[in-house]
């Protein structure tokens, strides 16, 4: 474990401080998507198209619920971010025990709402008859256990806003190893299909889980909770609130469209499931430098405007959109290069008509990463700067844009128009948040 439990953002190089940052984070990232992609790739092997198919039916459930989660955490890391980059003690420490309550709460409620209207959304979503019983089974299972998510994402969450993005990469090194042996053991060995994989999922996170608790009550006082000086703090607890909530309705709406579309690929048949399915964790997987630069930089963002340095907010987001830009040329010549290739190995499927429809959603969607990295940079350092209802406001278009893709769209030029829809919405929201973004500095004038 490293000596170095806290990493302030607000002196050294930029660059420099980006990347410490963020590299860790990218490869914590990478392993928490190999959850759902060894998830894939040992469905797709073991028991066929027809369960992949009905677990990818359940993904943009699944990234609406997920993101929701990830939305309040990273509300809270930005709080506690500007807490700390301000050297305000005693205001970190009452956002810390805040943020564990406001989690508690909120996992509850997630949980209980989630396993009501499970399969009544999945009927709304036009789920095939055929595959319906098994996505519910493998979803629900998720879902079940959703506070092991909260817990881990909360737990990480308040490591970086401290600087310190080491720890939750070891915890997830671990537990993606565990999830691969789990995979395997429970759904190839013990026969308990697409549910095997799910119970592999939740047990591996449960063990990061344990191991950042273990950590943090070991290595870093600076997170401990005093059970006697816990008092309600109205201002913080309302930040709290306010700011986990504004970026979790962020990622919400956006994800919200994405289940729209879900809906509508969903009457194209199976082999379009699949292949949309395919294509989207491709997908998800060359997003996640892009979301890990976007996470690095509100916390950068956050600790700064609590020291108050606003030139170094400006480099830092110049940096970042460098960077963002940077990889997604790179993947951009992946695609273009061996994205088929790339598509066979995940699913294990030879039907062409599979592939063909993964390989028209990433040569329309991989073009506009640029667009999109601005656009995620500039939203949630919004956030970070305090401005709460810009970034959902984009993402409501966000969301007007894939109903419009779905209902419109893709009525009248079928799979592609859900292609299209994405990249039209991405350069749609970009002007709206940068003109945010530069009305926001202004304000900032005389922060120095």
């Amino acid at each position: 474990m490293p000596k170095k439990v806290t990493f302030n953002m607000t002196e050294g190089n930029v660059i420099h401080v980006l990347l410490l940052f963020t590299v860790p984070i990218f490869i914590s990232n990478l392993f928490q998507q190999l959850y759902n992609v060894v998830d894939i790739a040992v469905i797709g092997h073991v028991l066929g198209d027809h369960a992949l198919a009905a677990v990818g039916a359940t993904t943009s459930i699944y990234s609406l619920i997920i993101g929701f989660i990830n939305g309040m955490s990273n509300g809270f890391c930005v709080v506690i971010a500007r807490y700390f980059g301000g050297n305000e003690h005693d205001h970190f420490q009452k956002a810390v025990y805040l943020s564990i309550f406001l989690s508690f709460i909120t996992t509850i409620a997630i949980t209980v709402f989630s396993l009501l209207f499970l399969k009544p959304l999945l009927i709304l979503l036009h789920t095939p008859a055929d595959i319906l019983n098994i996505s519910q089974s493998y979803i629900s299972v998720i879902m079940l256990f959703c506070c092991v998510t909260f817990a881990y994402n909360l737990l990480s969450s308040m490591l970086r806003a401290i600087g310190n993005s080491y720890v939750p990469l070891y915890a997830l090194m671990i537990a993606s190893v565990l999830n691969v042996i789990l995979d395997i053991f429970l759904v190839k060995g013990l026969n308990m299909g697409v549910k095997g994989a799910a119970f592999a999922t939740v047990i591996a996170q449960g063990f990061s889980v344990l191991f950042l608790t273990v950590y943090i009550v070991k290595c870093c006082p600076l997170l401990h909770i005093n059970i006697k000086k816990i008092e309600m703090h109205r201002t913080i607890f309302s930040e709290l609130l306010t700011t986990g909530f504004s970026m979790a309705m962020m990622l919400v709406l956006t994800n919200v469209g994405s289940v729209i579309l879900q809906g509508s690929i969903n009457s194209f048949g199976t082999a379009t499931i699949t292949g949309h399915t395919a294509a989207r964790k491709f997908h998800d997987l060359c997003m996640l430098p892009l979301g890990t630069i976007c996470t690095s930089s509100a916390t950068f963002v956050s600790q700064n405007y609590g020291a108050k340095k606003k030139e170094r907010i400006h480099q830092g987001i110049k940096a970042s959109i460098f960077l963002g830009t940077a990889w997604s040329i790179l993947v951009l010549m992946i695609v273009l290069i061996c994205g088929s290739e790339l598509i066979h190995a995940l699913t294990g499927s030879n039907d062409m008509a599979v592939i063909n429809v993964s390989m028209k959603y990433l040569y329309w969607n991989v073009p506009f990463y640029i667009v999109l990295n601005i656009l995620l940079i500039m939203r949630n350092s919004l956030q970070a700067l305090g401005n709460k209802i810009l970034p959902v406001a984009a993402s409501m278009v966000e969301l007007i844009g894939k109903f419009v893709g779905a209902f419109c769209l893709s009525k009248i030029i079928g799979y592609f128009g859900i292609c299209l829809t994405e990249p039209i919405t991405w350069a749609v929201c970009v002007p709206i948040v940068l003109g945010g973004f530069v009305k926001e500095m202004n304000k900032l004038s005389n922060i120095e």
